[in-house]
C-alpha cells in the first residue's frame, strides 16, 4: 500500500485519543523509517475529518470517556480502517482506542457503545462477581511477556485504565501476551492485548514504541517486510536494562 510519497502513518484523532502522550508512537515510526532511509509522511487526522482509506499504518492512543466516545463515533462514519485492514493496513491502538477498534466498551455516562468491530473483544468495567478482585482502576508500570510467535522481548510500558477487556467466545486473534507485571485486559488468563492480522491492541502506554523499539519495526516489517536492523545508542540500552531491574524483570 506504500504510496509515491513513502509510508503514509495516520495519526487519528490526537485531539481526542492524546491524552497519555501516545502520539509519540507516530514519531517513533517515521524516525525508524527515515534512518533507514525511506520516505514517510505522517497524515494527522483532526477529529470531525473523514479518516483515508490510503494510509499504511493507523494510530490510535488513550483518551477520557468523553472524547473516546466521540471519536469511535466519528470513526464509525466512513469506516475507512476497516476497509484499509483488509487491504492489508497495520493498525496500532492503545488503551481507548484498544476499546474503540473492539465491538463495544463502556463510558462515564454509564451506556455501553458501539465500538468498530476490527477486533473480537469488548470492554466493561467489570464481567462478573466471580472475577479475581482487582483494583478500580489499573495505575502503574506494566511488564508483558509477548506472544512467542511475535518474536519479541519483554515488553515495557505503563497503565492507566479502568475497563476490563476480554475476547468474544470463538473470537479471531491471539493476546500480545501474558502480563509479569501490573493488570492489562484484567481477566483471568491475565494477558493484555490482542493481535489479529496486522491489528495489535494493548493498554501499554510509554509511548509504547519509544519503549520497545522491536515492536515498532515488527509492524514496520508489515508493511516493508524484512527491514534491515538498526544500532542504537547504548544508552538506550542501558536505559532499558536499569528499567527493568527497576521492575524486577528478567529479559
Amino acid at each position: 500500500m506504500t504510496g509515491e510519497s513513502g509510508t503514509r502513518i495516520a495519526l487519528i484523532y490526537p485531539e481526542l485519543l492524546g491524552t497519555y502522550g501516545d502520539g509519540g508512537n507516530a514519531i517513533v515510526l517515521a524516525q525508524r523509517l527515515r534512518w533507514r532511509g525511506l520516505p514517510v509522511e505522517v497524515v494527522e487526522i483532526p477529529a470531525g475529518e473523514s479518516v483515508p482509506g490510503s494510509c499504511d499504518i493507523y494510530l490510535l492512543g488513550g483518551g477520557e470517556d468523553e472524547p473516546q466516545v466521540l471519536a469511535a463515533e466519528g470513526l464509525r462514519k466512513n469506516n475507512a480502517i476497516a476497509w484499509a485492514v483488509t487491504e492489508g493496513a497495520v493498525v496500532l491502538a492503545v488503551c481507548a482506542g484498544y476499546q474503540v477498534i473492539g465491538t463495544s466498551f463502556p463510558a462515564g455516562d454509564g451506556k455501553i457503545h458501539d465500538g468498530l468491530g476490527l477486533v473480537d473483544v469488548e470492554t466493561r468495567r467489570s464481567f462478573d462477581s466471580s472475577e479475581q478482585p482487582l483494583p478500580p482502576r489499573a495505575v502503574g508500570d506494566i511488564v508483558v511477556e509477548p506472544a512467542p510467535e511475535l518474536r519479541l522481548p519483554v515488553l515495557l510500558g505503563y497503565e492507566n485504565h479502568a475497563g476490563r477487556t476480554r475476547r468474544l467466545p470463538d473470537g479471531q486473534g491471539m493476546p500480545l501476551g501474558l502480563v509479569r507485571k501490573g493488570i492489562g485486559n484484567g481477566t483471568p488468563d491475565q494477558t493484555d492485548g490482542i493481535v489479529d492480522r496486522h491489528v495489535i491492541g494493548t493498554y501499554l502506554h510509554g509511548p509504547v514504541l519509544a519503549q520497545n523499539p522491536a515492536l515498532a519495526d515488527l509492524l514496520l516489517s508489515w508493511v516493508h517486510g524484512p527491514l534491515p536492523a538498526l544500532v542504537g545508542p547504548v544508552e538506550t540500552e542501558v536505559l532499558r536494562r536499569t528499567r527493568m531491574r527497576a521492575l524486577e524483570v528478567s529479559a
